[in-house]
């Protein structure tokens, strides 16, 4: 049977069924919407989570840790024989500070590797906040300012002053926030702090800034490199770790291992750091697919009842048009289009209407305490969600119709005209 006169029957038999169509076509639609913008939300929630972690935390993390020695100076000890043995206990770390050696060279060997988009060490130094008669524990970081923004996007995160000041200004430091809100002090301030090895330093407040996690904010701050070294009374090469960015995050942990061999140094790759934050997004995401796909198939359903409903109370004419010369694959082919009509019109204006639903979403104002930097709520336009959303509205029309419509094509058209 020619196409055009089926579509012309097809369309028929939608306008003679004009509000169940409708009916049909707005649970697509509604389903549609929902599916786009809840995993538009879910994923710019992901997003924004994710970036917490993959802009503060280096692909792979170089360091020297401070172990105890792999053997004891009574293990070279000849005489205990071979039946003997020696039992230490409380066994002290080597006296030997957590240093990277020979940290310059390895810098520039980092930076050649093709691999690697950049280099950032980094001098950690253990210090007191002196604040009249108390001292509050805290953690200073010499960081290379412009690697630090560069890499880690460190200026994002700074609430007040301006983080290049770290560089230009002397004897400077950025405080946490939270810490600066207990130690009553502001940009333009002097804080004092005491070193672990006892020295009285004062620094001048350049800036602040917000992490996100609070108990970080009250401990936490940065000063350059070179004045994180002066604290701590050492050279200018003295540095305890190397934050490396790389190209491509995957490669991490084969690189990792492979840097901790080749550099003798202890190694951590992102994966490992951060096992527990990537399961919780690959739950996130799996339920908002699961959330979404369900959506859809109860959309489905509703047009199956709607075919069956008009395939039964559209026997005779199914048996009209198998008597004129219909065939079954054509009656077939005739409810499949009527189904899929239903669900190209509804998945079209589920399209737009997620669309616009995220958009909407997207301008909501949101103004969390800890992350300084969102405005709004985040939502992500990626275009596979919008793929995903049109060809599950076609599939699950498609099944549908399909099985309604093998039951029409298979109509007897004598027994339904002697039983009219």
């Amino acid at each position: 049977m020619k196409l055009p006169l089926l579509y012309d029957v097809a369309l028929a038999l939608l306008l003679a069924r004009g509000r169940q169509s409708l009916v049909a076509a707005a649970g697509v639609t509604f389903s549609i919407t929902m599916f786009i913008a809840l995993l538009g939300f879910m994923a710019g929630l992901n997003q924004l989570l994710d970036g917490l972690v993959l802009n503060r935390t280096p692909h792979v993390r170089l360091y020297n840790e401070v172990q105890p020695a792999p053997q004891q100076p009574i293990d070279r000890y000849a005489g205990l024989g071979r039946r003997r043995h020696n039992f230490i206990r409380s066994v002290k770390p080597r006296d030997e500070l957590p240093r990277i050696h020979n940290a310059g060279a390895i810098v520039a060997a980092l930076r050649r590797d093709p691999r690697v988009r950049g280099v950032a060490p980094k001098t950690q130094a253990q210090v007191f906040y002196n604040v009249g008669t108390i001292n509050l524990t805290g953690t200073i970081s010499g960081i290379e300012v412009e690697q630090e923004a560069r890499l880690f996007d460190f200026g994002s995160y700074v609430v007040a002053g301006n983080p290049l000041s770290l560089k230009t200004v002397a004897n400077s430091i950025i405080l946490g926030k939270a810490a600066a809100a207990l130690m009553l002090v502001g940009v333009g301030d002097v804080v004092q702090i005491t070193t672990v090895k006892g020295s009285h330093v004062q620094l001048k407040v350049v800036g602040l800034f917000q992490s996100g996690i609070l108990e970080l904010d009250k401990v936490q701050s940065y000063t350059s490199l070179t004045t994180a070294q002066k604290l701590l009374g050492e050279a200018n090469n003295y540095v305890t770790d190397l934050q490396v960015k790389l190209h491509d995050f995957t490669l991490a942990p084969p690189l990792a291992r492979e840097y901790a061999q080749l550099y003798e140094l202890q190694a951590v790759d992102i994966q490992t750091a951060n096992s527990e934050f990537e399961t919780g997004t690959s739950i996130r995401t799996l339920i908002s697919y699961a959330v979404g796909i369900t959506l859809l198939i109860v959309a489905g359903f509703g047009i199956y009842n709607i075919l069956n409903m008009m395939i039964y109370e559209k026997m005779d004419t199914i048996a009209i048009l198998k008597a004129v010369g219909f065939a079954g694959a054509d009656v077939r082919r005739l409810f499949v289009a009527v189904a899929l009509a239903i669900g190209l019109s509804g998945g079209a204006a589920g399209l737009l209407c997620g669309f616009g639903l995220s958009v909407l979403i997207s301008h909501v104002p949101f103004h969390p305490a800890s992350l300084p930097s969102v405005q709004f709520y985040p939502v992500s336009f990626d275009p596979v969600y919008y793929g995903i959303g049109a060809v599950f509205s076609l599939v699950t029309t498609y099944l549908a119709g399909y099985f309604p419509a093998r039951k029409a094509s298979r109509v007897d058209p004598v027994v339904i005209i002697r039983g009219k």
